[in-house]
């Protein structure tokens, strides 16, 4: 039994490969898609190739860059990549699909709302590649055109995706364009949490409504609907057949004893995409929130540095609101190079290699303190940028290598003295009490709102989905559990105001 079903997954697993490859893609992209596709997951091709070789490439890497991923995250299709307009868009905002359309001269759909150009951005999509002479089965920059750089890193930021540093305009695409999938896949989610929020606010409000009501009332109800009464019914037993046919329930009941709890749960029968897009509006204002308040307790110094690293001039007198409010606008800007801040959480150890690679002196490296190698490793890189040439490209050429070997391992092996030194440098020197775990966790999260201008950009959709933590319904839970305690107080306040009536019909009669 258990071979069997060993068997069945396998060809299973062989079967999804396959239909994605004979119906999803790449088959029938061009050569120059093909290279896109490589570069994006950072797959190295030969140049010149022949298309056959491109496709072969992809081909050998596409179930594990694609079908598991996606498979995992829920995509129940195998040709998700055979009609990529249905889905790029999902998880736009309202003002990108609307940039998307008056970049390209398309007048705007009426009326004018998500919805409306969501529907006209998907219909004009091939025509808008045609006339700008691009592919888009798998669409190049241009998709992005009318998007700051500012907006991509906002994307990958609000999404818990790191944005590739150092950054350019070509790697923030090419990272959006690679997690499009996952994104429309999440707000599939958010749709299904949304819906499944909206019928659970709905049977809580017809329970209310029903245990106010009278037995007459209740009779009442069932009578009107069609709905068989036997002979004797006690009022729990009304209740049990008002609630087996509550679908009958109509909007003007509903509406005539509480207005106030049907728009309780309104939201949560709006569109799945104004629901998705205000989950993640509501994530990206609280992750700003929490970005500003951490900003607030950092020294000029530091600030500086900040935007000195995303290359932003800093007026030379500036004050530190007038800094805090430059790091405030610039939070979603990346990083656009190496700098002489990229130093600034190396170990002792990736210091003392640096400098050799660079040609000092070891044996004084050897005997320096961490802040004296921060500075001559900060030195040599201005030195070697200024010089420019063969020197330069070997400085960034060795940076590139040696940030990505020590971004793990970042305050490991640092001591407690230079983690507080470090932290003071935020601003931040109430140590009391404080253990080498908790100063290393402070320095880690202050190195991510430094790096990033965000807090955790290190736990990918993937890999959450994978744990059973989908983030968008993260998101979606705080808003969702709002709105369902408000359905429940509009309810019993719904149950109170149809008791009073209930009470003032009896005594009439």
């Amino acid at each position: 039994m258990r071979f069997s079903q060993i068997l069945v997954g396998a060809l299973a697993t062989t079967a999804t490969a396959s239909s994605w490859f004979g119906k999803a893609a790449y088959n029938k992209w061009h050569e120059t898609e093909l290279e896109r596709w490589l570069s994006d997951h950072s797959i190295p091709y030969p140049t010149p190739a022949d298309r056959k070789d491109l496709e072969n490439l992809v081909k050998s890497n596409w179930q594990s860059t694609i079908v598991d991923p996606l498979a995992a995250a829920g995509d129940k299709t195998t040709d998700s990549y055979e009609s990529v307009k249905d889905w790029i868009f999902d998880s736009w905002t309202e003002s990108q699909l609307k940039a998307f359309l008056d970049h390209n001269n398309i007048p705007a759909p009426q009326p004018r709302a998500r919805d409306s150009y969501l529907t006209s951005a998907r219909q004009n999509y091939d025509s808008v590649a045609k006339k700008l002479g691009e592919y888009s089965a798998y669409p190049g920059d241009w998709l992005y055109s009318s998007w700051t750089e500012s907006d991509l890193k906002e994307f990958l930021d609000s999404r818990g995706w790191p944005a590739p540093q150092p950054s350019t305009r070509d790697k923030l695409i090419a990272s959006v364009r690679r997690n499009s999938r996952l994104a429309s896949l999440s707000f599939q989610s958010a749709a299904s949490s949304a819906s499944a929020s909206a019928e659970s606010a709905q049977a809580s409000l017809s329970d209310a409504l029903f245990d106010a009501w009278s037995d007459s009332k209740l009779k009442e109800f069932l009578d009107s609907h069609g709905v068989p009464v036997p002979q004797g019914s006690k009022k729990n037993e009304l209740i049990a057949l008002a609630r087996k046919h509550r679908a009958q329930l109509t909007g003007n009941e509903a509406s005539s004893v509480s207005s106030g709890a049907a728009s309780a749960y309104g939201a949560a029968t709006s569109s799945a995409g104004n629901a998705y897009a205000k989950a993640t509006d509501s994530a990206s204002a609280a992750a700003d929130d929490a970005f500003y308040s951490v900003v607030d307790t950092w020294g000029e110094s530091r600030l500086k540095a900040f935007l000195d690293a995303r290359g932003v001039p800093v007026p030379q007198g500036s004050k530190k609101n007038e800094l805090v409010k430059q790091v405030r606008l610039n939070k979603h800007k990346a990083q656009s190079g190496w700098s002489a801040w990229t130093f600034d959480t190396w170990t002792v150890d990736n210091l003392q290699k640096y400098l050799k690679a660079q040609g000092k002196d070891t044996k004084k490296t050897a005997k320096a303190s961490r802040d004296d190698l921060v500075k001559q490793a900060q030195d040599a890189y201005a030195s070697a940028s200024k010089t420019g040439g063969s020197n330069y490209a070997s400085a960034t050429n060795y940076l590139a290598q040696q940030t990505d070997a020590a971004k793990d391992t970042t305050f490991d092996t640092w001591s407690e003295s230079e983690l507080k030194k470090y932290l003071d440098g935020y601003g931040i020197s109430n140590y009391q009490g404080t253990t080498l775990n908790e100063l290393r966790a402070e320095a880690r999260k202050q190195y991510n709102y430094f790096k990033y201008g965000t807090s955790t950009p290190s736990g990918t959709i993937y890999e959450r989905i994978k744990s059973g933590l989908s983030w968008v319904l993260g998101y979606v839970s705080g808003p969702v559990q709002s709105g369902s305690a408000q359905a429940s107080k509009s309810a019993s306040s719904a149950a109170s105001i149809a008791s009073k009536h209930a009470s003032s019909a009896k005594s009439e009669l």
